[in-house]
């Protein structure tokens, strides 16, 4: 009698293939276009598309148009979806294989920057810096700040996350020359597509909607701002655990 295979999971079945884990890897460094995807890993773009479908069927990336060129798309590695898989694979393993709990490390300076920093950008400062409990150095800037934070950025921190950002500035980001970040993460797809000198900070792009243009009012876009603020906490959570992860190794390469 032939013995019953068990079944490999999805998570490995996708990541076995190697240009498949090229795609997310480049991928969990930053959200990027097909044609960088392309550049990144030196293959065809029918073939790189073919297998970003793959992977978006298995619900390991996520794609979203561009809001600065609507010709353009961006993928997103979507980091809960990936870490529950990870997790099932290694318990289908072992049910030992689970990760060891990490030591808290203070450390590492952020910057979000977008245009106008109004919406995605200090709303990510307030919830990495609320997330961090202060370990982790966070600023936000806007290449073309706007006079004052929207009124929904200020109403959706308050009553979704309990911070208070009734008194909070825009800020320009020639306000922050001769400041150093480890990583400058850029929220809106405008100021990610214009190129610009961070020094020796790691840059990240995420690929978010601007939450005022999805309705005609104030009223009718709260809701998407409350879907952009709950994207990014879940994308400050990878973050912090990278940031303190990186300080950790430096710490730990001093000693």
């Amino acid at each position: 009698m032939a013995v019953e295979k068990t079944p490999v999971p999805v998570l490995m079945q996708m990541a076995a293939h190697p240009l498949r884990w090229a795609l997310l890897t480049e991928l969990a460094a930053s959200d990027r276009r097909v044609r960088e995807l392309v550049a990144a890993v030196g293959e065809p773009q029918n073939l790189v598309s073919y297998h970003l479908r793959l992977l978006r069927s298995a619900g390991l990336i996520t794609a979203r148009r561009s809001n600065f060129d609507g010709r353009d798309t961006y993928y997103h590695l979507d980091l809960p979806s990936c870490g529950t898989a990870f997790a099932e694979a290694a318990t289908a393993l072992h049910p030992a294989l689970v990760p060891a709990a990490s030591q808290e490390v203070t450390g590492g300076a952020v910057l979000f920057l977008c245009t106008g920093n109004s919406a995605r950008s200090p709303m990510a400062e307030a919830l990495l810096r609320h997330r961090s409990g202060g370990r982790v150095e966070v600023a936000s800037a806007g290449s073309h700040p706007k006079p004052a934070l929207h009124p929904n950025t200020v109403r959706v921190m308050g009553e979704e996350y309990g911070i208070d950002l009734s008194g909070h500035h825009t800020t320009a980001l020639s306000a922050l020359a001769g400041r150093s970040f480890d990583y400058v993460i850029t929220l809106c797809d405008k100021v990610r597509e214009v190129p610009r000198d961070h020094g020796s900070a790691t840059t990240v792009h995420w690929s978010l909607p601007d939450p005022p243009a999805a309705a005609a009012n104030d009223h009718d876009s709260y809701p998407e701002f409350r879907r952009v603020a709950a994207e990014i906490d879940i994308r400050n959570q990878f973050l912090l655990n990278l940031v303190t992860s990186t300080a950790r190794s430096v710490h730990h390469g001093d000693n």
